[in-house]
């Protein structure tokens, strides 16, 4: 795995380095060598934060986590990490992704399924068709409680949302 750091409001010492190499490391055995991982540290107050961008052919893995401990933050991140990729391992590595930033491995177990807003910013992205049970695996990779995607069976475009209890929602236009 290619590890590129960046800190926000915080240094990163070769100790923070060591520390996120060697716990979001221990990821290794599910992805290819040459998977990047994208990793910002950053301090705001008392909030000690992570993000984890990992992103693979078809898909996005990404986790973030805030502790007053910035080595607690680096640990819960793998965990979250860990538990989404056995999660949706099937979604991720199905016939509309692409299974090759993946170790064969980790392609080849079977994992038991495991059992999270406020608009603070506006992006723009590029909205590709997909179906509506990959827009709610892409959401729940992403770490968001909805996705706007295009409905690959009609070309409109939908979100689909996490609703309380576990369950999603799918908001269509009735045009």
């Amino acid at each position: 795995m290619k590890f590129i750091i960046l800190g926000k409001n915080i240094e990163v010492t070769p100790g923070l380095k060591s520390a996120v190499e060697d716990k979001i490391g221990k990821l290794e055995k599910y992805f290819s060598p040459d998977t990047e991982v994208h990793v910002t540290l950053s301090v705001e107050k008392e909030r000690q934060k992570i993000e984890v961008t990992i992103p693979v052919k078809g898909s996005i893995i990404r986790s973030e986590q805030v502790s007053n401990d910035m080595y607690v933050s680096i640990d819960l991140v793998e965990e979250i990490i860990e538990r989404q990729l056995k999660k949706y391992k099937t979604r991720i590595t199905d016939r509309h992704h692409s299974a090759e930033n993946f170790k064969k491995e980790f392609l080849e177990n079977d994992y038991m399924d495991d059992e999270e807003i406020k608009i603070v910013r506006t992006k723009k992205f590029d909205i590709k068709p997909m179906y509506p049970e990959d827009a709610c695996v892409q959401m729940e990779l992403l770490g968001h409680n909805f996705f706007v995607f295009v409905n690959a069976e009609d070309n409109q475009v939908c979100v689909v949302y996490k609703r309380k209890g576990g369950t999603y929602g799918l908001i269509e236009a009735d045009l």
